[in-house]
């Protein structure tokens, strides 16, 4: 057991640590809300033993001290750092001090809201409209002359024009964009180079370079959130007038930002930030709320680290670290073989995981990461969990390298690596894993839609030996149904109703449940609409199939060499003698066109919206959806994680890309107001 002060010490100094891999060397080794759980256990152990505290705690400190790379730079006023909250009855419980201290009601106040943007503190000062210095926060009081390489940011202002005349600072953050981000690491993978591991590292890292053609060659951009008038000069009552102001300079502010009144509204708003996330051209991990009227911040004034005024609400974690308990394979319906990890169980946005991709066998080599080790998982959005890499802990024994199995876990057949494929796969057809997973997603929503056929249904059938293929669903009767554990008469009737109902589906479901390689969605209505039942389909020549827009000589290949196996033909003339309709129906749609002949590709996660579903959503208002970008595609939807392919071809070819955010308003009229540059 160890006493308060020994905690309070360890606390102090692993904190440290922590601040030093930060800001001053770029290279975090715990996620945020690691650091934040440290940051308030040191905070409550010093409030609960006051004689403890000290003021020259790391808990009252901001940032850590400037390093030795770049001279040193005395802030004019301190760059102070913001208190957190972490939920709506915490960041509540703010808006009530902030009522007290100004004898107001919670609703007579005026807050902005704005999103915080999780990139580079930096401060740059001008002189009757000129740069003339960049600084990074360093401590708050002292940071480091980036100058140069402030310069080099190429959406900065580098003279606010010649009507200002007087001494300024802007402060803001330096950051990455996402599709920015996916770019940049596309350019190292082809130089065989490091990935960088976040857009904050990568946009801290390229700054801080001591060459300023480094920083020159890195996607880097400034968004700015403070006007500091250091000659007075300046008169403003309100914050969102000194915002308009910058922006009128040319700078970027966050369009996102709202002025509302009352806490009510406050809390809504920054609610929507935690709901839209993904949405922003720009990785946030949290919230900023200010009191909008200047007077009334003067009268709240500061703590020792932070202005009473404003808050930064934190949103859920997307990152955590976690100890690696093992390392398992996965057999899909292709038969791929995929690593993932077993995990301590570990609350990541908002939701606990257990588990996590680790994608290949090459990715597993490369972030060389074994169990035992204490890993860094990442989920943002529904993205599947996945594991970012290992923690070094010195001092710590690691276990050997992990090694790919040679074997399929599943039916004992070999694993095989073809080509030149990072892949490893299952060469045996019959392997019980693959068939699980291949009538689990026929059964899907994305496919057939069957209700009640779940994983642990499937699983069922299979252990019974009711069904071994597709084929074998539509030949189940109540009667063989019913005897099984947890499925009544009355249940074995909705289930067999619901396989029935499936012999309705429209060609294109049929297709993507079929699970062909290589072809989706889009692929598969195209194919359907084209050519209408799968009997044409299959009678087709490869070179009609490539004539079919959408679809290349890849997908062309796979669905021609799929319709000539014997044992998929045997398949389909099951399918067909059961009942299915094979056929696509011809739907006219009371929605108006507003995007007829127009291809509109849609790249990473659009909210509200399954990938299938933005994409009949487009095709339902006269469009298509191709799955690459061409010369004559329309615009490029730009959602959460998107293709960095994608993104590079549409820039480019100088196509339009628009947010996600955009989607609904493209959808309603054809058209769209912001585009992402």
């Amino acid at each position: 057991m160890t006493t308060p002060r020994e905690r309070v010490e360890s606390l102090r100094a692993e904190i440290a640590r922590h601040n030093e891999a930060y800001y001053a060397r770029d290279a975090p080794t715990i996620p945020d809300a690691d650091y934040d759980a440290l940051l308030i256990a040191l905070r409550d152990l010093e409030s609960e033993y006051p004689e403890l505290a000290s003021e020259d705690s790391v808990s009252r400190k901001v940032g850590a001290g400037s390093t030795t790379v770049f001279s040193e730079v005395a802030h004019a006023e301190p760059m102070l750092s913001l208190d957190n909250v972490f939920d709506v009855t915490e960041l509540g419980a703010w808006a009530e001090r902030v009522a007290k201290g100004l004898s107001l009601d919670l609703e007579q106040i005026d807050f902005a809201v704005e999103p915080k943007i999780d990139g580079l503190a930096l401060s740059i000062t001008y002189e009757d409209g000129v740069l003339v210095q960049g600084a990074t926060r360093g401590d708050g009081r002292v940071g480091e002359d980036v100058t140069d390489n402030v310069r080099t940011i190429k959406n900065l202002p580098k003279q606010l024009g010649a009507a200002h005349r007087g001494r300024v600072e802007v402060r803001g953050e330096v950051f990455i964009a996402k599709s920015d981000f996916l770019a940049l690491n596309e350019h190292q993978r082809s130089l065989g180079a490091k990935e960088f591991a976040n857009p904050r590292n990568a946009a801290a890292g390229s700054l801080r370079q001591k060459d300023p053609a480094v920083s020159r060659e890195r996607p880097l951009s400034f968004l700015s959130y403070q006007l500091v008038d250091l000659d007075g000069s300046m008169s403003f009552d309100r914050y969102a007038q000194t915002i308009a102001l910058l922006s009128r300079w040319g700078f970027l502010t966050a369009s996102e930002m709202k002025v509302v009144h009352g806490a009510s509204l406050m809390i809504e708003h920054s609610t929507w930030f935690e709901e839209h996330r993904h949405d922003l051209l720009y990785g946030i991990d949290g919230v900023v709320i200010k009191v909008d009227d200047l007077a009334q911040r003067d009268v709240l004034g500061f703590t020792s680290r932070a202005p009473r005024w404003a808050i930064a609400r934190k949103l859920p974690p997307e990152e955590r670290a976690t100890r690696l308990l093992a390392i398992e394979v996965s057999i899909g319906r292709t038969g791929r073989a995929t690593p993932y990890a077993v995990l301590e169980p570990v609350l990541v946005a908002g939701s606990r995981v257990s588990m996590a991709t680790l994608h290949n066998e090459d990715q597993v080599a490369q972030k060389d990461v074994r169990p035992g080790d204490l890993v860094i998982v990442r989920k943002a959005g529904d993205v599947i969990p996945e594991v970012v890499g290992a923690v070094r802990e010195p001092g710590k024994r690691r276990k050997s390298p992990w090694k790919f199995p040679t074997t399929c876990p599943d039916c004992g057949h070999p694993l095989v690596r073809v080509g030149d494929e990072s892949d490893t796969y299952c060469v045996n057809p019959a392997c019980p894993a693959q068939q699980l997973q291949q009538i689990i997603h026929f059964a899907s929503r994305g496919a057939l839609d069957i209700e009640g056929l779940g994983e642990s249904r499937v699983a069922q059938l299979l252990a019974e030996g009711l069904i071994g293929d597709v084929a074998d669903l539509f030949e189940l009767r109540v009667e063989q149904l019913s005897s099984l554990e947890g499925l009544g008469e009355l249940s074995a009737t909705s289930l067999v109703e619901a396989i029935e109902g499936a012999k309705s589906a429209p060609l294109s479901r049929v297709l993507v449940g079929l699970g062909i390689r290589h072809v989706g969605p889009v692929a598969a209505r195209e194919l359907a609409n084209t050519f209408h039942s799968y009997d044409a389909l299959a009678s087709s020549s490869l070179e009609a199939l490539e004539a079919v827009e959408g679809v290349g000589p890849v997908i062309a290949a796979s669905m021609y060499d799929y319709c000539r196996e014997p044992e998929n033909q045997e398949r389909m003339r099951r399918l067909t003698k059961s009942g299915l309709s094979l056929r696509e129906p011809q739907v006219t749609s009371a929605v108006v066109a507003t995007l007829a002949t127009r291809a509109v590709v849609v790249t990473g996660s659009v909210p509200a919206y399954s990938r299938e579903q933005a994409e009949e959503a487009i095709v339902e208002r006269g469009g298509t959806s191709p799955g690459s970008v061409s010369k004559k595609t329309y615009c490029v939807v730009v959602g959460e994680a998107p293709g960095a392919s994608k993104v590079n071809k549409a820039r480019e070819l100088g196509v339009p890309m628009i947010p996600a955010s955009e989607f609904e308003r493209l959808l309603a009229t054809g058209t769209w107001i912001t585009t992402i540059t």
